[in-house]
C-alpha cells in the first residue's frame, strides 16, 4: 500500500487529532451503554457492541482469511478472546462504578507495563504515584466504592495488558485492519451465547438492537480505527500521552451524559493518574515498542 506523503507538521497534528476524537467517541459510547444497561445488562451490551463492531470492520475491510498460517490464526484468537474480556470486565465495572473511576483504575494496567518494560529505575515513581492516586479513590473510606466493581476493573486492566501485547504481535502479522476484524468477530461469536442467557429476549428487541449499533460505532469501530490509523503516523510515545487522557475524558463524559459528579479527592486521584501515565511515557525507553488501544 502506498503512503500519501505529508508533512511531519501536519501529519502529526492530524494523527493527534484522530486519538482524541477517538477517546471522545469510546466514552460517548461506553456511557451510552451504561443507559441500556437496565434492559440487557452488561453482557448483553457488550454482545451487541462486539457484533455490530465486527459486522462493520468486516464489511469495511473484508479481510483476508485464506492463505494464513496457523501461528496468524493462533495469535488472532488470542487477540479476540482478549477483546472480548476486556470488554465484558469493563462492562461490568462501569455497570457498577462510575465512568472515570472505572477508566482509571483500569489504566493501571498498560501504567504498570510501561513501567515494567522500562530500564529506568525512575519509572517506578509514576507507578507509585499513579498507586497513591488510586487510594485518593478511598479517602474518607471505601463505602462509596462496590468492591466487586474495583475487582472487575482491575480484572480488565490485567485484560489490557493482554490486549496491549497481542494486538503488537497482530499488527505484525496481518495488513491494514484485517487483524482487528477478524479479532472482533472472533471475540463476539466468544460472547454471543454469554449475553443471550445473560439477557435473554430483550436483546433482540428492535430498539435495543438499534442502540447497539450507535454504541458499537462509538466505542469500537470508531475509535479502533482512528487510533490504529494514527499509529502509523504518530510516534508511539506522543501516541500513549494522548491515551493518558483517558481517565479525565471519561470523567468527563461520565458527568455530562450520566450526571456522575466526582467529589474533589476523586478528581485528584484521576489527575494523579494521568499525570502518571504521562511520566510513565515519557520516561519509559524509546527503544521499547508501545502499542496502546483503549478498550
Amino acid at each position: 500500500m502506498t503512503d500519501v506523503p505529508t508533512s511531519p507538521r501536519g501529519g502529526t497534528l492530524g494523527a493527534a487529532g484522530l486519538v482524541l476524537v477517538g477517546l471522545i467517541c469510546q466514552d460517548i459510547g461506553a456511557a451510552s451503554a451504561v443507559t441500556l444497561f437496565p434492559h440487557v445488562g452488561a453482557l448483553g451490551m457488550v454482545t451487541l457492541r462486539l457484533v455490530f463492531s465486527a459486522a462493520i470492520l468486516f464489511i469495511a475491510f473484508r479481510p483476508r482469511l485464506r492463505g494464513r498460517s496457523r501461528a496468524d490464526w493462533l495469535t488472532v484468537i488470542a487477540f479476540g478472546f482478549a477483546l472480548a474480556l476486556m470488554n465484558g470486565l469493563f462492562y461490568e465495572a462501569i455497570a457498577r462504578l462510575p465512568l472515570g473511576i472505572t477508566v482509571t483504575i483500569e489504566v493501571l494496567g498498560p501504567l504498570i507495563l510501561s513501567v515494567v518494560v522500562s530500564r529506568k529505575a525512575s519509572a517506578w515513581l509514576w507507578a507509585v504515584l499513579a498507586f497513591i492516586g488510586v487510594a485518593i479513590f478511598g479517602w474518607g473510606g471505601w463505602d462509596h466504592l462496590d468492591p466487586i466493581g474495583v475487582a472487575f476493573a482491575v480484572a480488565a486492566g490485567t485484560m489490557w495488558v493482554a490486549y496491549i501485547l497481542l494486538s503488537a504481535r497482530t499488527g505484525r502479522r496481518f495488513e491494514r485492519l484485517d487483524g482487528l476484524a477478524i479479532a472482533m468477530s472472533i471475540g463476539a461469536l466468544g460472547a454471543i451465547p454469554f449475553g443471550i442467557i445473560s439477557a435473554g429476549p430483550p436483546l433482540f428487541h428492535i430498539d435495543i438492537l438499534l442502540l447497539g449499533v450507535v454504541v458499537a460505532v462509538l466505542s469500537s469501530a470508531i475509535p479502533y480505527g482512528l487510533e490504529l490509523l494514527a499509529l502509523r503516523r504518530l510516534p508511539a510515545a506522543t501516541f500513549s500521552i494522548l491515551m493518558s487522557l483517558s481517565p479525565a475524558i471519561a470523567a468527563t463524559a461520565g458527568l455530562i451524559i450520566l450526571h456522575q459528579a466526582l467529589t474533589v479527592p476523586d478528581a485528584v486521584a484521576i489527575a494523579l493518574v494521568v499525570v502518571a501515565s504521562i511520566g510513565a511515557v515519557r520516561s519509559a525507553d524509546r527503544r521499547q515498542p508501545e502499542i496502546v488501544v483503549t478498550p
